[in-house]
């Protein structure tokens, strides 16, 4: 292949003759003079030397020494080294994600893996290669409802993350869905076409679902799973959620990946892709993409999305740390958080700050005493984030296997 070469003159006149126009600039009259940029005002060019004091001496600004006790969807988890140094491979991190066949077995049976133990996790019978991020695996879910249904109502828990929620009334509104939000379910959701509740809820409670007369979406903290029952055994059709908990680092929000899974009998609703497991023609194990429902492989209107990509990159992360701790390490890590939230919380509850959960695994919304930002602040002075401010007076605090003793003790001595 010859290396790109820049348009030269006359190549660039035969191009603007094609548009119609006579020079460059004429390409961009519809723009009006207050929204361009006249020049960029870029500092004098440096050496590489330079650029890299100026980078260290900004970085040092950052503070990355606080302890951390936040939650709502993200969360500091330890994260082993191993997992970097395979998903920094050439192979994998590339700048779209490979899927053909012939060239990318690896992939394909990451993705594999990455279903199976999703399905295992939530006791689905099928898992896709995830999503773009939780809020869109519930959207996503409720669009499924609808075909699978043919109904255009959906349920929604008020205490669904607040992010997801905002996600579900776009795509709600694109789709003609009428979300309806719920503190008390309605005896009868037989109009509707699914119900969906976060399980443990954004608050940290553990709900109790009892089986409805409509599909039930459960999204779930991945993580949870590693101590608490899967959601198909309190009846569960669709099971959506983020896992950002499995071995992707915070990074300022991002990036996330999301995963679906349901039953076998919804798997040609499900959206985004499908890695198969089978045999080539010389009888050795082989993966494939398989039930491609996919607007690029199909007629638009047939899809069952319009999300046509996946995070394969963070499904691989997600993988190689559920591989790297097992089955044991996995529970271990859950035990962990969820004893260490319950210590914080008995602690605090002995300082007069009460906890409004009943039960909760690793999160839980304490009301404080004096006003929520007076607490944080307290908090923050000495190098602890406390938690997210609900009100003037709650505060969701969560605590993962990262939290030890002495932290508990920093914690309980600022406040």
């Amino acid at each position: 292949m010859k290396n790109f070469l820049v348009h030269n003159d006359e190549v660039k006149a035969e191009m603007l003759k094609v548009c119609g126009v006579d020079k460059i600039e004429d390409l961009f009259a519809d723009i009006p003079q207050y929204a361009r940029m006249n020049a960029l005002e870029l500092p004098d060019a440096v050496s590489e030397m330079e650029v890299q004091r100026t980078i260290k001496s900004l970085a040092k600004k950052n503070r990355t020494d606080y302890i951390s006790f936040l939650g709502g969807g993200v969360y500091n988890m330890f994260i082993p080294s191993a997992i970097s140094q395979v998903a920094q491979r050439w192979e994998f991190l590339t700048a779209y994600t490979p899927y053909q066949a012939e060239i990318s077995q690896g992939t394909l049976q990451v993705m594999y893996e990455f279903q199976t133990m999703i399905s295992r996790l939530t006791g689905m019978d099928v898992s896709n290669a995830t999503v773009y991020d939780g809020g869109t695996a519930c959207a996503e879910a409720i669009l499924m409802a609808k075909r699978i249904t043919k109904k255009s109502k959906a349920l929604v828990s008020e205490n669904l993350n607040p992010e997801y929620k905002k996600v579900i009334d776009t795509y709600a509104w694109a789709n003609e869905i009428q979300v309806e939000y719920f503190n008390d379910l309605p005896i009868d959701t037989s109009d509707y076409a699914c119900v969906l509740v976060q399980n443990p809820d954004y608050y940290g409670e553990i709900l109790e679902v009892k089986p409805l007369d409509t599909l039930l979406i459960v999204c779930t903290n991945i993580s949870s799973l590693s101590i608490l029952k899967p959601p198909s055994e309190y009846g569960a059709d669709i099971v959506v959620g983020d896992i950002q908990t499995l071995g992707i680092p915070q990074e300022f929000g991002g990036p996330h990946a999301g995963f679906i899974a349901c039953r076998e009998k919804y798997m040609r609703q499900i959206p985004g892709r499908l890695a198969g497991r089978t045999v080539d023609a010389d009888g050795n194990q082989a993966f494939c993409l398989t039930i491609q429902t996919r607007e690029q492989h199909i007629k638009r209107e047939k899809a069952t999305s319009n999300i046509c990509s996946n995070q394969a990159l963070i499904g691989l992360c997600a993988t190689l740390y559920l591989s790297l701790l097992g089955e044991k390490g996995f529970k271990q890590v859950g035990y962990l958080s969820a004893k260490q939230a319950h210590k914080l919380s008995q602690r605090l509850s002995q300082k007069g700050i009460k906890t409004l959960n009943k039960n909760f695994f690793n999160e839980f919304v304490i009301e404080v005493n004096s006003s929520a930002d007076e607490f944080l602040r307290k908090l923050k002075e000495n190098s602890i984030l406390g938690g997210i401010k609900l009100d003037e007076k709650r505060i969701l605090v969560a605590a993962t296997e990262m939290i030890s003793d002495e932290d508990i003790e920093k914690y309980l001595q600022a406040v």
